[in-house]
């Protein structure tokens, strides 16, 4: 999705598509749309311009998946691969009213080739039901020698789906996970939603102050580290064929990373994990919103708006970031529209619980249908 690489064909498929494609006899229709190597939450790359949202031409399908998420929700195709590395699968799923999993690190292998660092990165899909994500995962999950860090297989993940036990668990309501702005309204819709699923599912409602670290920053400065290796002997003369925020990141990384901010960097991972550890100790669910605020304009880059407030970059992922840092699995599901464009909520749980994020979203499902594909899609 570069300039710099218009002309590169893979040489290899991955383990994840050749699972998919195999026993799981998916039939691919095409390429769909995403940020420039998956490093912003936006739609819109140099080579095929800007993908716009199915509920509203003019507002943006997010990223870094937008394409995949645009055309599930569209009516294009059933379903579509994704990635999330910070939010990538989530956060367009919430802009365009579908479901996005973020499984726990390793379910999904991402071999062949696996790039090891910076452990933030998951593999799956695009999708309009709870089932169609288990229906994925029963064939794209299980341990592959060439991802060292890809998970044990679990069987069952449709079959089993709606018969674990939630009533008694405990969750925390958290709409900004203390590290975001969010939009007063989006705000309101999560509370709201929560409140009626722990009703639904027997949870407890556990009043606890959440504050999670941002960690935006590390999270890019790792990342980046990846794309320099990709572009080496390009950069920095590909300079003037790189989307700007691309470029701007890129720079800023060479000036930036040193011993001392590689030493702490790896600090505030650790603060991170520890954060979000003991938070699970009093927990077994934390529900907040999925972004900040609604699909804005297609044409912007970054975000600096929350309604009426003026927001760093850094909010836009603030909500899904920790989950990519920490590994634990999360879940964006469709709740209450606002002003007739999507609203998501998000569930995290514990590392491996994952089948039961399938049940919370399963309920939310049940009691609160949300459209298979937007209104005024052609299917």
């Amino acid at each position: 999705e570069s300039l710099v690489f218009a002309d590169r064909v893979a040489k290899r498929t991955s383990t994840h598509m050749t699972r998919m494609l195999g026993a799981g006899g998916m039939v691919p229709v095409g390429q769909t749309l995403a940020s420039e190597f998956g490093g912003l939450n936006v739609s819109t790359n140099r080579l095929h311009g800007t993908c716009h949202n199915p509920w509203q031409h003019g507002r943006t399908a997010g990223g870094s998946s937008g394409g995949s998420s645009a055309a599930v929700a569209g009516g294009l195709v059933t379903i579509a691969s994704g990635g999330d590395g910070g939010g990538s699968i989530r956060i367009p799923a919430a802009f365009c009213g579908l479901v996005g999993m973020k499984g726990t690190a390793g379910r999904i292998p991402r071999g062949p080739q696996t790039q090891i660092n910076p452990l933030t990165v998951v593999l799956g899909c695009q999708a309009r039901s709870v089932r169609d994500v288990a229906r994925w995962y029963d064939v794209a999950t299980g341990y592959d020698a060439r991802d060292p860090y890809s998970l044990p297989r679990i069987d069952g993940w449709e079959r089993d789906l709606g018969s674990f036990d939630l009533r008694g668990k405990r969750v925390a309501i958290a709409p900004t996970l203390g590290a975001a702005v969010v939009r007063d309204e989006v705000r309101q819709r999560v509370e709201t939603a929560a409140r009626a699923l722990a009703r639904d599912a027997g949870l407890v409602v556990v009043d606890l102050d959440v504050q999670l670290p941002k960690v935006d920053v590390e999270w890019a400065l790792g990342n980046l580290a990846g794309l320099y290796e990709d572009l080496r002997g390009r950069w920095p003369e590909c300079k003037d064929d790189l989307t700007p925020s691309i470029a701007f990141g890129l720079e800023f990384a060479e000036a930036a990373v040193n011993l001392d901010t590689v030493a702490k960097g790896d600090a505030s991972r650790t603060r991170a994990n520890e954060a979000m550890a003991a938070l699970f100790d009093e927990v077994d669910f934390v529900i907040s919103a999925t972004n900040p605020d609604t699909a804005f304009p297609a044409d912007l880059l970054h975000n600096t708006r929350v309604g009426d407030q003026k927001v760093d970059i850094g909010n836009n992922g603030a909500l899904t970031i920790p989950a990519n840092i920490t590994g634990n699995p999360s879940i964006s599901v469709p709740i209450e529209p606002l002003d007739g464009l999507p609203v998501g909520m998000q569930i995290m749980g514990r590392h491996h619980e994952d089948q039961l994020l399938l049940d919370l979203a399963g309920v939310v499902e049940r009691t609160c249908p949300w459209p298979l594909v937007a209104p005024g899609a052609p299917c």
